[in-house]
């Protein structure tokens, strides 16, 4: 009697804490949905610039991308404003895609060394994102969330700027970009470029139009996080779990 009572209340527990969780929108990372990150440092600028020679063909002038990525928080430190400037794509293999990856691009500028995306909620790649509910995507799936690079002919010129309240510019958690890298793909996932991002520039002093700003390099290595809420939940459903299994011994 006694187990069937312990039993009856940890799965209660149990059930409780899933309902808990539960929302209409479909979770669909390991560690729950991103989460908006609110303590974004304002006015520390992280830019991307491509190298002047591609990955994918390096004796290849056409599709040998030009351009960069820059991003800045907002000055409540809620969300990332990212303006991207990208010419020269290839006029073939698009529509081209381009992502937050979870590792800098090596000395011998390598791509592949960039490793997966930055997907600190462990979502995966499939399904596909979709941008109606940028907190169902991987955190660095930017062209996901935000628009795929349609460009078909030489010369055109691919320009925008959006609001991201998933990456970060805050060191030391798994959402944080800027000591990771930019990588565009061509539509079958090849990798045609990438860049590693910096430290742009960092305000020293004053505020809005009257801030200063110094260069600072960006160097320390990419965080290894999960999603702490989704984390502490499922310790809590492992301590339930123990804490019965204890009783019942």
């Amino acid at each position: 009697m006694r187990s069937a009572t312990i039993l009856s209340a940890l799965a209660a527990a149990l059930l409780g804490l899933v309902r808990a969780q539960s929302t209409d929108v479909p979770v669909t990372g390991i560690l729950g949905n991103a989460s908006i990150v609110e303590n974004n440092p304002p006015g520390i600028i992280y830019t991307a610039t491509f190298p002047t020679t591609q990955f994918f063909n390096p004796k290849d002038p056409r599709g040998n991308v030009k351009g960069s990525i820059s991003a800045v928080a907002n000055s409540n430190g809620i969300g990332v404003a990212f303006s991207v400037d990208f010419s020269n794509l290839p006029t073939s293999g698009g529509p081209f895609v381009y992502h937050l990856h979870a590792f800098p691009v090596s000395a011998d500028g390598n791509c592949t060394n960039t490793q997966a995306h930055l997907d600190p909620y462990e979502r995966g790649e499939t399904p596909a994102c979709d941008s109606t509910l940028p907190q169902t995507c991987q955190v660095g799936d930017l062209s996901g969330k935000h628009g795929k690079i349609n460009t078909t002919q030489v010369g055109d010129h691919y320009i925008a700027n959006y609001v991201d309240n998933y990456p970060s510019t805050f060191p030391g958690i798994g959402s944080f970009f800027g000591n990771r890298s930019l990588v565009i793909h061509f539509a079958n996932k090849t990798r045609i470029t990438c860049a590693n991002f910096t430290m742009a520039s960092r305000s020293v002093g004053g505020t809005g139009q009257n801030a200063t700003y110094t260069a600072s390099p960006t160097t320390s290595a990419p965080a290894q996080f999960t999603g702490d809420g989704t984390r502490n939940a499922v310790s809590m459903l492992t301590l339930l779990a123990i804490t019965g299994l204890a009783f019942l011994w």
